[in-house]
């Protein structure tokens, strides 16, 4: 299983020039142009200080613009041209193997297999609470 999540963030590397956590988060803007760093966060389940790193990362880069609304303070989020190429020659799908094979499972299936997770990471007794925080492409 590792394997071929490695394997499908090295082919986006080869084909995008972005993580895979980089083009999650291209790939949320382009669906919901003018999204809000929060709501990328939300939207990405990670937090919003991590959320904002990527967006900098992003923008260096020259994929994302941002865009100040009347409020100074709120952010709004668009792809440049070059975001637009990117997540168009982007192998599917762009949130990633395993998040897209966790959304599509059964919901009594996907809560067994939680607590099944939950004793594996019980009997491991090693925790790494930083992880949490982490997208699976920069673990």
């Amino acid at each position: 299983m590792f394997s071929t999540v490695k394997n499908h963030f090295r082919d986006v590397e080869l084909k995008c020039g972005v993580s895979g956590a980089q083009l999650w988060a291209i790939s949320e803007i382009a669906e919901r142009p003018g999204l809000r760093v929060s709501e990328l966060a939300q939207a990405m389940s990670i937090h919003l200080s991590t959320a904002s790193n990527l967006v900098g990362t992003l923008e260096k880069k020259g994929l994302v613009r941002k865009e100040r609304g009347l409020d100074q303070r709120v952010v709004f989020l668009h792809l440049t041209q070059q975001g637009i190429e990117t997540v168009s020659r982007a192998p599917k799908p762009m949130i990633g193997i395993l998040p897209d094979a966790l959304q599509r499972l059964p919901e009594d299936e996907l809560d067994a297999l939680g607590d099944s997770m939950d004793k594996l990471i019980v009997m491991m007794q090693v925790k790494d609470e930083t992880a949490a925080a982490k997208p699976l492409s920069d673990i």
